[in-house]
């Protein structure tokens, strides 16, 4: 069982995170991965949708959209979750334990295809219901720590989030580019975003890596207190962009947080809306289509879905396949031929 392998590499961390009473029930049984069975007339389809840390961007992201389908689609009654993050999210649903939820499109590429962290368990049977915005590295360093650069980590105590997640894994990707071996040459603190900025303020850490929509409010907290964002140069960049299909590159406007006087330059990998093959067409549909049909209300309370367009839906997402009733929705607004 997916979920199962995960968690015994995840024990530690998910205890860090307090979260771990969200994913528990399964203990070391092996058991059928089941998926949705196709409602009857008049059945409610219910929708489990784990996010992240009830602290960070995408919970409050997870809540307005099941929010939003639960106003407007008879028949549906969905409810998000927080959780420890894109892989476990990828893992919960690919056990059918979730219906529908959010991750990084390189995991969704990881796991659809059993590399990395699904080696030897891929998740075949995921499908994309549509791409929405980017999320990008911000790493953050104390002033008094004198790091210009991913290289001059080394040696230093630096949060890098719970092993085997999302976080960890870009701090690994990053960071090997940067010429360091990951994690032996770093003083790692496995510790989530909101304990990462109270140790940034008072100095318990020279660094911490937070992968978020900007702003992240444990970033702005971090600023507000002898830190700053750190820039990732070109270099590096374009060697991530060769290496690996998801990089884009991404700059954080100088003034998105207090204290930054000047833009930053990082990289970014677009978030991306996923389910499973057995989800009834109809239903991804009708979900699909009440996303984008009220996006714009979405977007006035959720900043990281304002301005988001269903025609940037299908980009940037490393080739994932659609669901058919995702790319129904796509080709009647003609963003698909």
């Amino acid at each position: 069982m997916y979920l199962s392998s995960l968690r015994r590499t995840l024990s530690v961390s998910l205890a860090a995170l307090a979260i771990a009473g969200t994913l528990a029930g399964c203990g070391g049984e092996k058991k059928a991965i089941q998926g949705p069975e196709k409602p009857t007339a008049g059945q409610t389809v219910k929708i489990n949708f784990p996010t992240a840390s009830a602290s960070g961007a995408l919970y409050a992201v997870g809540a307005a959209i099941t929010n939003l389908w639960n106003q407007h689609i008879p028949g549906v009654s969905a409810a998000s979750q927080a959780s420890a993050g894109g892989i476990a999210n990828l893992s919960m649903v690919a056990d059918g334990e979730a219906q529908v939820s959010i991750a990084i499109s390189s995991n969704c590429f990881q796991a659809l295809n059993g590399t990395d962290s699904f080696t030897d368990h891929p998740f075949k049977e995921l499908k994309a219901i549509g791409g929405l915005y980017m999320n990008p590295n911000q790493v953050v360093v104390t002033n008094a720590s004198g790091i210009q650069s991913l290289a001059e980590v080394k040696g230093k105590h630096f949060a890098v989030a719970s092993a085997g997640s999302s976080v960890y894994n870009e701090c690994s990707t990053h960071f090997t580019a940067a010429g360091l071996n990951f994690p032996e040459d770093i003083k790692c603190e496995y510790i989530t975003f909101t304990d990462a900025a109270d140790m940034l303020q008072n100095g318990s850490v020279d660094g911490a890596w937070i992968m978020s929509g900007a702003p992240a409010s444990a970033v702005s907290q971090a600023l507000t207190s002898g830190c700053r964002l750190l820039n990732i140069d070109d270099t590096l960049l374009r060697a991530l962009k060769e290496k690996y299909p998801w990089y884009a590159s991404y700059t954080i406007p100088k003034g998105t947080y207090p204290n930054q006087e000047t833009d930053i330059q990082t990289s970014a990998i677009k978030m991306v809306m996923f389910t499973r093959a057995d989800m009834p067409e109809d239903t991804v549909y009708q979900l699909t289509k009440t996303f984008w049909e009220h996006i714009d209300e979405l977007g006035q309370s959720q900043k990281n879905l304002k301005g988001l367009k269903p025609a940037d839906a299908v980009k940037d997402i490393a080739n994932l396949p659609l669901h058919p009733g995702a790319e129904k929705y796509y080709k009647e607004i003609g963003v698909l031929k």
